[in-house]
């Protein structure tokens, strides 16, 4: 799947695909202001807040540098039936964000269809879980103290400006459970200024920073942080805690008597080399459960358009009279007449099935249902639809 925000940060960075990230601290710029509008804008994140029920901690708001109590700026809507939701009082959020504040959601692609589909994009490219955090920040409001990041970050700068410090790590690759609380910042600087509307950012996982318009007086700031979580040896070693359970030896009782536990690190030698990491990566891609959609109805009507929404690129296989496809846990056969309609239909991008017909034929229907089916593709509905306008090409184009 191509997307013209992943195209984007490549280029501003100078990254030829996802390997770079991790391995050190890079800026760079883009130069294509209606990507940046288009990705997001402050209306389109307030918009989001007033219409959806969010709470704590997915949406937040900071003044002076402290969390503020969620009843500050929410308000229990009460309904005819005296049900109680909290929604965001639109009034209060307005005389925060004009003395000076900041606005943060959390996971900003499970509300809105545009980060949604930007963040698939990155797994596909990245293959690694991926998820939104949208900040806005108005007038001089401070920002989060110096902290690390237990993960890498892409930040995208999308709308005024920020003052940022970015620092070395203090420890090598620290970890959210670890066996060092990793609290003393390091003394490094790395980078010290202020990211204008179009800076790209990354910073690895560890890196201490913090950001601010303590300096900055009146305007704004609009930026969102792409997290991207990578697989580590630990997560590796957790996998094979569950492989283990297959056999006899490890569901046993510990003998505290001192007997012998040969067998038990005999068994431990031979599943570490019958699992190895580069299994556990493909594992994790391949069986990896099935994303949030829009189930299909056909009492609604028929399927018109459908897109792949795996969270990572379905795996196509040719077995002479048979193609195979495995993604989302599931391992599917279809007959090698369907590869030119499974071609499109798993790519990524939207398919419109009349016209894919046109090119492929018409046994794209037959294969798009067993898709849906099967969780690996949905109905490409308007609202889907809107997150890949003007980012991501048609199937057919």
């Amino acid at each position: 799947m191509e997307h013209r925000l992943v195209t984007a940060i490549e280029t501003a960075l100078n990254w030829d695909g996802s390997e770079p990230i991790g391995t050190g601290f890079a800026l760079g710029r883009i130069k294509d202001d209606a990507l940046l509008s288009r990705i997001l804008t402050p209306n389109k994140l307030l918009d989001i807040a007033m219409r959806r029920s969010l709470d704590r901690p997915q949406f937040r708001a900071f003044q002076n540098g402290e969390e503020l109590h969620p009843a500050v700026y929410f308000t229990d809507t009460v309904s005819p039936r005296g049900q109680s939701i909290p929604m965001a009082n639109m009034h209060r959020l307005g005389d925060l964000l004009r003395q000076g504040a900041t606005l943060i959601m959390d996971q900003a692609n499970v509300f809105d269809p545009t980060m949604e589909v930007t963040c698939r994009a990155l797994q596909w490219w990245a293959r690694e879980r991926v998820q939104v955090n949208a900040y806005l920040t108005t007038n001089a409001a401070a920002g989060f103290p110096l902290h690390w990041d237990d993960h890498d970050v892409i930040v995208v700068q999308l709308s005024g400006q920020k003052d940022w410090e970015v620092r070395a790590a203090s420890r090598t690759a620290p970890m959210y459970r670890d066996a060092d609380p990793n609290t003393t910042p390091s003394d490094t600087v790395i980078f010290n200024g202020t990211l204008q509307a179009g800076d790209v950012m990354h910073i690895p996982r560890g890196h201490w920073h913090q950001a601010t318009r303590t300096r900055s007086g009146t305007g704004h700031s609009l930026h969102v942080t792409f997290g991207i979580t990578k697989r580590t040896g630990a997560s590796w070693m957790a996998w094979l805690g569950d492989w283990c359970r297959e056999q006899e030896v490890f569901r046993r009782d510990l003998d505290r008597t001192g007997a012998d536990t040969a067998p038990l690190v005999e068994a431990a030698t031979r599943l570490l080399g019958r699992r190895r990491p580069e299994d556990f990566l493909t594992a994790y891609e391949q069986q990896t459960t099935p994303g949030r959609q829009v189930p299909f109805l056909d009492i609604f009507g028929g399927l018109d358009a459908v897109v792949c929404t795996t969270h990572f690129p379905p795996l196509i296989t040719e077995h002479g009279s048979t193609v195979g496809v495995t993604s989302a846990g599931k391992q599917l056969t279809f007959a090698v007449e369907a590869l030119p309609a499974l071609r499109p239909l798993l790519s990524g991008r939207p398919v419109p099935l009349e016209q894919a017909a046109a090119i492929v034929g018409d046994e794209i229907h037959e294969v798009a249902n067993i898709l849906i089916k099967e969780d690996l593709c949905a109905p490409l509905t308007d609202e889907l639809s809107s997150g890949y306008t003007g980012l991501v090409t048609v199937a057919t184009s």
